[in-house]
């Protein structure tokens, strides 16, 4: 190679590498170029996904569409008619007015929660009677066309819009619609000031979908009773499953232990009650038949008390002509709204919810209906403090019976200041002839004109007061989470701090309740008084004042876990008592009140002997006589 070739190609080398040098791109430009490269790299990327989720896509709705139709062959095949109606909104429906806040539950169509807001639980909380489908459901039993089983539990309502009536009622339309054309309406009439809901069951065009000859509808009612009160205990005591029949009887499921009932005859109503609150389903036209059954929640721990169910059976017309009207009733167990219930309706068909409260029988009953209860709701009428309310009633008892307490009191001082002429002649009759010792003793009482049950029968008409009072106190609602001095709730029992304790002694419990104790005392010293104020010193006399010092004590341990309004009750009463003996003692002269007996006795005619005084002589004779025979045999036999 010349030495012209080699520098022209060391020429062109070097032209090649200045050029390449001097055309050489910025550093803006290299920059630009890696973000443009970068972009076509990412766009390449994104397009690839996109393809792959376009992809993903047709096969997903691929999948979902044989999956949808497969699961509508499987719906089909299990619900058939009622197919479309096994899946749906779950959204619940709200409803709220004065007195209630109700969700409804597209699933089943019936209230799944239910809060009575002038109410709140034992620890401020709101008071709920049941929240979800699992504490309350209303299950029809449908036997279909296409010979299926199936329950409306298991189906989807379509909600319609809420509307309210020319009344001011609210309407709540929970619509089951197997399709466009047929449909059974769930319709629930709703007060704005009232606790009870209207529950119609209306059907159109649905004859094709039930079973030939389908006139009745077999349901199911569960409920379970949550705990609301402080005393679990009480609370289980008054919580039972009740239902009536059309003549007014009323019966109920144990409230101790687990339970089941069947009746074969009509039923008005079932009532899911707890100590204050009531969950009713009734039927104008009465249950047919009706089966019951109790379970009780022994988890002292459990937020629920009672599991009720119920099944029964409704009268039903598929074509629509005749709805199924039904009253649901989310209530307070206080007497005077259960009985508001009764009007504007004929006595025959009245429901008399106010049985549900426990006032006692017959003659109690009686009493607290017309005596008690009135008188309570009279003060209440103008006086907030319940304390101060019960003090009165207490007081205008005492008053009224204050006739009957003071003619049993001087029954007794009459016996009390005839005791040493008692005690004579017991010494002048020997024990073995007990029959002459009790003729002698009567004779003596007839002759002063002292009767020895003189002052057993004013006492024996106090009683249906005191028990009628006992009964009341512990059911009315009127006492719950009203305070008093230091209790805070007289519907439960009052302590302080520092007479409660963790661990439950046997027979006390927790706590120890302070009206309870002081019921106690009151009443030790009352049976003091009243036993200085009794004549008699004999044996039996001696084992009847320890019987009577024993019974406060068993009271102590009976009521310590009762009502502080009853227990108070008793106390202010039992306190009235011992201030009126010695007022009585006061005002009354033993001396003067046995010189007034000798006198009657030597001024009183003769006088012809009772019916029942005459029959008892006659077989103290009858007896005496026996026993002269008895004794004349045994002596015989030794000779």
């Amino acid at each position: 190679m010349n030495r012209q070739t080699v520098i022209g190609i060391v020429l062109i080398i070097g032209i090649f590498i200045g050029f390449q040098y001097l055309n050489r791109p910025s550093e803006e430009q290299l920059a630009e170029n890696r973000r443009l490269n970068d972009s076509i790299r990412n766009a390449q990327v994104e397009q690839q996904h996109t393809e792959q989720q376009i992809i993903q896509n047709n096969i997903t709705a691929e999948i979902d569409t044989n999956l949808t139709i497969k699961q509508d062959s499987i719906r089909t095949a299990q619900f058939g008619l009622f197919a479309n109606t096994m899946h749906g909104d779950t959204n619940v429906l709200e409803v709220e007015t004065d007195l209630l806040k109700l969700k409804f539950s597209p699933k089943g169509g019936f209230i799944s929660y239910a809060e009575l807001k002038k109410y709140q639980t034992y620890d401020n909380q709101p008071l709920v009677l049941f929240d979800g489908n699992s504490e309350n459901s209303l299950n029809l039993i449908i036997q279909t066309s296409d010979n299926r089983v199936i329950t409306t539990g298991e189906m989807f309502f379509v909600a319609q819009p809420i509307v309210k009536d020319n009344t001011g009622n609210t309407l709540v339309t929970l619509r089951l619609q197997p399709n466009s054309d047929s449909y059974i309406d769930f319709v629930y009439r709703i007060p704005q000031n009232g606790y009870r809901i209207d529950f119609d069951i209306v059907s159109h065009n649905m004859q094709s979908y039930f079973a030939p000859m389908t006139n009745r509808l077999d349901f199911t009612w569960e409920t379970k009773i949550r705990r609301q009160e402080r005393s679990r205990k009480t609370e289980s005591r008054y919580a039972t499953l009740n239902y009536m029949y059309p003549d007014n009887d009323i019966e109920h499921l144990s409230e101790s232990k687990n339970d089941t009932k069947s009746v074969s005859t009509p039923t008005m109503w079932f009532a899911a009650k707890d100590h204050f609150f009531s969950t009713i389903l009734l039927n104008k036209n009465n249950f047919p038949t009706a089966a019951f059954k109790s379970e009780n929640y022994s988890d002292e721990q459990s937020k629920y008390l009672k599991h009720y169910t119920v099944n029964s059976t409704v009268d039903f017309d598929a074509t629509g002509a005749k709805p199924t009207n039904l009253q649901i009733f989310l209530v307070p167990n206080q007497y005077k709204i259960l009985k508001s219930f009764n009007e504007g309706i004929d006595k025959s068909q009245r429901p008399n919810l106010q049985e549900l409260i426990p006032l006692g029988w017959a003659l109690f009953r009686w009493i607290n209906q017309y005596a008690i209860i009135p008188l309570f709701n009279f003060l209440s009428s103008f006086m907030s403090s319940w304390g101060l309310i019960i003090l009165i009633v207490t007081l205008i008892i005492k008053i009224v019976l204050l006739p009957l307490t003071f003619k049993s009191y001087m029954s007794s001082a009459k016996m009390r200041v005839l005791k040493p002429q008692i005690d004579a002649i017991n010494e002048k009759i020997p024990a073995d002839k007990m029959l002459e010792r009790q003729q002698a003793q009567m004779n003596l009482y007839r002759s002063v004109g002292v009767s020895p049950m003189g002052g057993c029968l004013p006492m024996l008409l106090q009683m249906p007061v005191l028990v009628a009072v006992f009964m009341y106190l512990p059911s009315a609602i009127e006492l719950r989470q009203q305070s008093f001095l230091w209790a805070t709730d007289l519907s439960t029992f009052d302590t302080l701090p520092f007479l409660t304790w963790n661990v439950a002694i046997p027979f006390i419990g927790n706590h120890i309740s302070i009206f309870c104790l002081l019921m106690t005392i009151t009443n030790v010293i009352y049976t003091k008084v009243n036993m200085a104020n009794t004549a008699g010193a004999n044996q039996q006399m001696a084992m009847m004042k320890w019987m009577m010092y024993l019974m406060p004590f068993m009271f102590f341990f009976i009521f310590n876990e009762y009502a502080s309004g009853l227990t108070y009750y008793y106390f202010i009463s039992l306190l009235f008592t011992v201030l009126q003996t010695y007022l009585f003692r006061l005002f009354v002269d033993d001396q003067k009140l046995l010189q007034k007996l000798e006198l009657a006795k030597q001024t009183k005619k003769p006088s012809k002997k009772s019916g029942f005084m005459a029959r008892l002589e006659e077989a103290q004779k009858q007896q005496q006589k026996r026993l002269r025979e008895q004794q004349n045999a045994q002596r015989k036999g030794k000779r």
